[in-house]
């Protein structure tokens, strides 16, 4: 990649707790909600305006662990179609749909290894980049 990356800056307001997970979340959502804001507010990156993103995030992971339940029941992911030919249970797509936006999301609200390994907000109003004291 080329150019010049970002100067990141905290944000001045992040939720000082984790909120309580919205009601109308289905319990497997609230749960991986109650598992992921404590982390996310101990750094200090969640704020009002991430929680429609987090909500998201815990749905998808909600519709996941739904689909692997109804897929686990069955003897088989797959049945036979009108003509005959094998077909994936609906259940599968719906799981892969899923899967991708959950892997996004986690991704925006940094709950991936790679999102994690990015370069820490900064949090100096250093104007050198981080690179002050090694010219002169």
């Amino acid at each position: 990649m080329r150019g010049d990356k970002p100067n990141l800056k905290p944000d001045p307001k992040p939720l000082a707790g984790a909120p309580e997970a919205p009601c109308w979340l289905p319990a497997s959502a609230q749960s991986e909600w109650d598992r992921v804001t404590p982390v996310l507010t101990e750094r200090k990156i969640l704020t009002d305006a991430d929680l429609g993103c987090l909500e998201s995030y815990c749905l998808a992971i909600a519709q996941v662990r739904d689909c692997q339940a109804t897929l686990a029941a069955l003897p088989s992911p797959f049945f036979t179609g009108d003509k005959g030919v094998p077909r994936p249970h609906p259940a599968l797509r719906v799981m892969h749909t899923a899967m991708t936006i959950q892997r996004q999301l986690a991704a925006e609200l940094g709950l991936t290894p790679v999102s994690r390994s990015r370069p820490a907000i900064n949090d100096s109003t250093d104007d050198q980049g981080g690179f002050d004291g090694l010219v002169d």
